[in-house]
């Protein structure tokens, strides 16, 4: 198994990939409808996506935890 410390980029990899994929996938779907080769075109734009999503997680989340907890109320 993968050692605890890398839990923060196992996340980022796993919601970027999944997240792009769904994004990709709508995108491509209203760009090109049920077209022959649909697949490989989602899949090209879901690479594409991915590469560019996955460090932009990584840089956004510690700004994400910060807004959240500011927007939380202490209980």
């Amino acid at each position: 198994m993968i050692p605890r410390r890398f839990a923060p980029l196992l996340f980022g990899l796993i919601l970027s990939g999944l997240m792009s994929l769904l994004v990709s996938g709508i995108s491509t779907w209203r760009a090109v409808g049920p077209a022959p080769g649909f697949l490989a075109l989602w899949l090209g734009a879901w690479w594409l996506a991915w590469l560019v999503a996955f460090p932009a997680v990584l840089l956004v989340s510690p700004l994400a935890r910060f807004l959240v907890t500011r927007l939380l109320r202490s209980e």
